[in-house]
């Protein structure tokens, strides 16, 4: 690689700018959609937002990638923000890459990590994990496609054993700008706890490699305060929280505290949400679901969030089924009300 071609890459490399530790939003799809981001922009942003993870092979096909386009709306206040897709076609990720550059977003990142049986047979998200010489082809493929855009990957430390020596080594090899580890196998899915020890061992490979690749940690990271302590214990560049997050969008209001001069921050009301506050955000969300995805995706996707907003106060059971029952952002907002009265 030229030394100016170099340059260029070092300057759109938003990685680079960040202040550690890095604290990242996961994606999970029909979660962290472009409707809860927005909440999350508004009340706790995190240093960097992934979008929900698609389809590379649904983005290169036409009258699929019309349907799919609305998983990668996103708001100018999400900046930076990573555009996530899988395949296992390294042709069809170099064009879905393309694509995300030319959507303007800040980043591109590879998912090799979700444990979905019907992903996995296309020989993606974990199903990469028993192919490595795949896994390098749809890397490159998707650096030509990006171009100028950092190159990440999601992934697990193996499919049904510890295979950091190998699977891990193997990505860090490809000198991608971010990796991301699940800190447990496939196999294990979440049923067992996080194997953070592991990530000692993945930091001291990359540091004897003399590679850059920034290394973030993912899995049963409750909150920011847990976040730093892992960062600080275990020595990887950031972490990336998910569940974390639901019920919850002010999970990242320390990254913004941290940006927050001495005077401004003592009036930001950050350390304590009243339920309140909760129950009106949450009728927020539902208003913006239905204005920005009513067209396109089910209601009943918004009760999961009531699921984890509504929880731990006086009540909260029957103000739960209520909501559970509601088929509109209309109705919610009648039950809300009438609660709060």
């Amino acid at each position: 690689m030229s030394n100016t071609r170099q340059s260029v890459l070092i300057m759109k490399n938003f990685w680079s700018k960040l202040k550690k530790p890095i604290f990242c939003l996961a994606p999970m799809a029909d979660v962290t959609d472009c409707v809860f981001r927005q909440i999350i922009a508004k009340y706790g942003k995190p240093d960097v937002f992934w979008t929900e993870f698609v389809s590379a092979d649904g983005l290169a096909h036409p009258v699929a990638r019309e349907k799919l386009l609305i998983n990668l709306k996103y708001g100018e206040n999400e900046h930076p923000i990573v555009a996530q897709i899988f395949g296992g076609k390294p042709e069809n990720i170099k064009s879905a890459s393309k694509l995300c550059k030319e959507l303007g977003f800040d980043g591109v990142d590879i998912n090799m990590g979700c444990p979905d049986k019907s992903i996995e047979k296309q020989c993606a998200g974990a199903g990469m994990i028993k192919d490595l010489t795949l896994a390098m082809e749809v890397i490159q493929a998707a650096k030509e496609g990006a171009g100028s855009l950092p190159i990440s990957v999601k992934t697990r430390i193996g499919y049904n054993k510890n295979e950091v020596d190998t699977w891990i080594r193997g990505l860090l090899e490809q000198d991608l700008a971010v990796l991301t580890v699940h800190l447990r196998t496939r196999k294990e899915m979440s049923d067992v706890p996080a194997h953070w020890e592991v990530m000692k061992d993945i930091i001291k490979m990359r540091n004897e490699m003399g590679k850059k690749t920034l290394i973030i940690g993912n899995g049963d990271v409750v909150d920011i305060d847990d976040a730093k302590v892992k960062c600080e214990e275990y020595g990887c560049d950031g972490v990336m929280l998910g569940r974390a997050i639901f019920g919850n969008p002010w999970l990242f209001t320390e990254c913004q505290r941290a940006s927050l001069t001495k005077n401004s921050m003592s009036k930001m009301p950050f350390d304590i949400v009243s339920l309140e506050e909760k129950l009106k955000v949450l009728v927020e969300h539902t208003k913006l679901f239905e204005k920005m995805l009513g067209r396109h995706k089910n209601f009943i996707i918004m009760k999961k969030h009531y699921k984890a907003y509504v929880n731990g106060f006086d009540g909260a059971k029957e103000l739960r089924i209520k909501l559970m029952e509601a088929e509109n952002a209309t109705q919610i907002e009648k039950i809300v009300n009438e609660f709060l009265l």
